[in-house]
């Protein structure tokens, strides 16, 4: 990406104001700084594609490390350790939150920042990008009493979105719902949301036993790391609870050997999942190259958005039947195929036909 900024002639405090206005005003996900022997490379994350634009010199990176580690509660001092700080800047209308992490390397700490910008994280439903099918679908399993709804995929997919999107059309409508969350990415009006601190042995496990005891209708636990939270989380599932979640695995029909091969029981496991939608972000092309064969794939400036790229399992009665018997993924695939389920693949032809996005942007997310 192209910018006009000469960022090495910014003194730190400049630097960081200038990085947060640049950030946020393009939609930027994330910040990189790579010290090297001669100067650091400044990267920035866009669309889910890092791109350079800069280079500091090692003063200028010093400067700008002590204005990031004193505002994110960092120790100064320690530079042969990782840390993780965050802190909080407020832009227009809102408050913009920055995740800090560091790690050492053989040239300086290396800085990555995580802008978490309510403005993209906070998205109503209807604008995430889904296939109208998906869309509906995903409104009437929010609308649901009981039982548990996973999403899949990878970190940067949008699997907190989603889920944040899901709580927003619940909101207000007689239900407590409580999230669990490492960390509280974003502030949900009408929600209860509390933080993992490990530390204090307050886990994913641990903390959803707690939250059971404060009668929550809709519960989000951040991420299924392990049995015990499984297991939990599908026990309130069947005791009147909407647990929501999510899981790191390749598609949404992995999710259910995932579960089992952690030991959960199939016969609580079965009868408590009602569907399972994985998902990846797929850059959307510009209007001026929609059906435009001279505009190149692999320039970032072809595209300019991201949509969701999903398939859904909804768990009917023959696929829980099949959870009973532990089947595995293969037979499962096959049964589902049979039902009408359509995998990213199948969906991301559809939205290359229609002009949406491109084919080397469908396999650069599902390969």
């Amino acid at each position: 990406m192209e910018t006009n900024i000469q960022w090495d002639t910014l003194d730190g405090p400049k630097l960081q104001e200038s990085l947060q206005k640049y950030c946020t005003e393009k939609g930027i996900s994330d910040i990189h700084f790579a010290p090297e022997k001669s100067n650091v490379r400044l990267q920035i994350r866009l669309h889910g594609i890092l791109e350079q634009i800069g280079l500091l010199s090692h003063t200028t990176y010093d400067d700008f490390v002590r204005q990031i580690k004193f505002l994110s509660k960092m120790k100064l001092n320690l530079t042969n350790i990782p840390q993780d700080g965050h802190y909080t800047f407020d832009i227009t209308d809102r408050t913009v939150n920055v995740r800090v992490a560091s790690i050492p390397t053989r040239f300086g700490e290396k800085f990555t920042l995580r802008i978490l910008d309510p403005q993209k994280g906070i998205v109503p439903l209807g604008e995430l990008g889904f296939p109208k099918e998906i869309h509906e679908k995903l409104d009437e399993i929010a609308q649901l009493p009981n039982g548990i709804f996973l999403i899949t995929g990878p970190t940067g997919s949008g699997k907190t979105t989603t889920l944040y999107a899901l709580l927003n059309t619940i909101v207000g409508k007689e239900r407590s719902i409580i999230t669990l969350e490492d960390p509280v990415e974003y502030e949900l009006p009408g929600v209860v949301q509390s933080q993992v601190d490990a530390e204090h042995d307050y886990t994913f496990s641990t903390g959803l036993r707690s939250i059971l005891r404060h009668d929550p209708d809709v519960i989000l636990v951040g991420e299924i790391r392990d049995y015990e939270t499984a297991q939990t989380a599908i026990d309130a599932a069947l005791t009147g609870h909407l647990v929501l979640s999510t899981l790191h695995t390749n598609s949404a029909i992995e999710a259910i050997p995932r579960l089992l091969s952690m030991g959960v029981s199939p016969y609580t496991f079965g009868p408590a999942l009602r569907a399972v939608l994985a998902q990846r972000l797929v850059r959307t092309v510009t209007d001026e190259c929609k059906g435009n064969a001279k505009c190149d794939p692999a320039n970032n400036n072809t595209y300019d958005g991201r949509m969701a790229l999903p398939e859904l399992l909804v768990v009917t009665p023959s696929i829980r039947q099949m959870i009973l018997e532990n089947e595995s993924a293969g037979p499962l695939l096959e049964q589902a195929k049979k039902e009408g389920y359509k995998t990213m693949q199948d969906w991301g032809k559809e939205f290359v036909d229609n002009g949406d996005t491109t084919q080397s942007e469908i396999m650069r997310v599902t390969m």
